[in-house]
C-alpha cells in the first residue's frame, strides 16, 4: 500500500505533466496558480520530472513566456503519465464509492433522528 505522501506527490505530478502537455509553454508562476501550489513546490516538482527522464525544458524563441522555454513530455514521460492517469482515476473512483457510502450513511442516520427529512 502506498503512503498518503507518495499518492500526493504522484498526484501533483500527474496534474503538472497534464498541464503540461496541454500548454508546454506555461511559466512556472502559471502552473502554480493553476494547481494552488507555491513556485517553488512547482520548481522542485519539475525539477524531479526531469531528473525522472519524463519532462524537458527547451528554448523556444516563440513562446509567449519571457524567458522562452517550453515543458515537454519525454516518450518515456508520456507512458509514465499514461500509467500515473490509470493510477489517479483508480483512486479518485474509490474515494468517490467511499463517499457514496458515507453520504448514503449520513442521510440514513438522518432520517432515524428527524423522520424522512434528507432524501
Amino acid at each position: 500500500m502506498t503512503s498518503r505522501q507518495a499518492n500526493q506527490q504522484e498526484d501533483t505530478y500527474f496534474r503538472v505533466m497534464r498541464l503540461l502537455e496541454e500548454q508546454p509553454d506555461l511559466t512556472q508562476r502559471q502552473l502554480a496558480e493553476q494547481l494552488g501550489v507555491s513556485v517553488s513546490g512547482v520548481n522542485y516538482c519539475l525539477k524531479a520530472l526531469m531528473e525522472k527522464g519524463w519532462l524537458k525544458m527547451n528554448n523556444f524563441a516563440h513562446s509567449k513566456n519571457k524567458f522562452g522555454y517550453v515543458y515537454v513530455l519525454t516518450p518515456q514521460g508520456i507512458a509514465e503519465k499514461a500509467a500515473l492517469t490509470a493510477r489517479f482515476l483508480k483512486r479518485k473512483m474509490e474515494e468517490y464509492e467511499a463517499l457514496k457510502m458515507e453520504i448514503e450513511a449520513l442521510k440514513s442516520e438522518g432520517k432515524k433522528i428527524s423522520g424522512n427529512r434528507f432524501k
